[in-house]
């Protein structure tokens, strides 16, 4: 049994008149009537009642409509469904995320996702540095990723979505705590709580600023994450620099206070040339495109 004898069938079912049927398959009367014939001999039944002026389904042929529906419809979604994911409107995508980023920019890449491409599916890891993000990219285990750069390797492209200042991060008791801005001068002597290991952009981002300022910052304690990091500066254990996203994630006995001169670091969606998955790209378009704009 073929696809195109069950369309042919549930055509001339659904109208119980041969010549309107060829009509609207676009094929000659003949032709479909042959069609018919050969698929009622396949099974060996009679699926139409024919008289010279009335065509009828058999009990046979009633019980057959209901399942060529069922089929047809389920082809046509199949058909619609590979479509969607060729066109890169449907499927999945996995999403990695530097933890910085987490907090204000997941919401809003769900959100972006969520209406441009409904279809589309998210697998979200996040609290990812950019080394991991990248080897997870050329690995093929991540699809796409929101990563400080610089990426690592050739094979990575990067398409830039913000700019952020960076901005500093007390404990409510703390001096510099009544001060709305700050100059990097008065961190000199301060405690820096800081991100673990040395592949950190943001780690690398403070650095920076602060040889800007003249000194090196001592790091008194490294953490894994954010909460945490904002965790032992609520408990007066030293001060941070983080972007300036990280105002979205609210701690008690934390206060953000503007810098002057504090620098900037960059956010970028990162995924691997080449990639397979049709989707990517359209993520990519939707979201740089929403996030740029809220970003003016």
């Amino acid at each position: 049994m073929e696809l195109r004898h069950l369309r042919y069938f549930a055509a001339v079912a659904e109208t119980c008149h041969f010549g309107q049927a060829a009509e609207r398959l676009h094929v000659a009367q003949p032709a479909l009537s042959y069609a018919i014939r050969q698929l009622e001999s396949e099974l060996d039944v009679t699926l139409f009642n024919r008289t010279t002026r009335h065509v009828s389904l058999t009990a046979a042929g009633e019980f057959l409509r209901g399942e060529a529906d069922r089929i047809l419809a389920h082809v046509d979604d199949a058909e619609r469904g590979v479509r969607r994911i060729a066109a890169g409107r449907s499927g999945l995508l996995r999403l990695g995320l530097t933890g910085t980023a987490a907090f204000s920019y997941l919401p809003r890449i769900a959100r972006v996702v969520k209406r441009e491409l409904p279809d589309a599916a998210l697998e979200i890891q996040a609290d990812l540095l950019t080394p991991a993000q990248c080897d997870a990219l050329r690995n093929d285990a991540l699809d796409l990723g929101v990563l400080r750069p610089p990426a690592v390797g050739e094979e990575i492209e990067l398409r830039t979505i913000d700019v952020e200042s960076l901005v500093l991060a007390v404990s409510v008791d703390h001096r510099l705590a009544v001060e709305p801005v700050v100059s990097m001068a008065d961190l000199r002597n301060e405690p820096f709580v800081a991100y673990a290991g040395r592949d950190s952009a943001v780690n690398e981002a403070v650095l920076r600023s602060c040889r800007a300022a003249g000194f090196v910052p001592h790091r008194e304690h490294a953490v894994s994450g954010t909460a945490v990091l904002l965790a032992l500066v609520a408990a007066g254990l030293g001060i941070a620099l983080v972007p300036e996203s990280v105002r979205s994630l609210p701690l008690d006995g934390v206060v953000f206070r503007d810098l002057v001169d504090g620098g900037s670091i960059e956010l970028a969606l990162a995924w691997r040339r080449g990639t397979e998955n049709p989707l990517v790209q359209s993520v990519v378009d939707v979201l740089s495109a929403a996030l740029v704009k809220e970003n003016q």
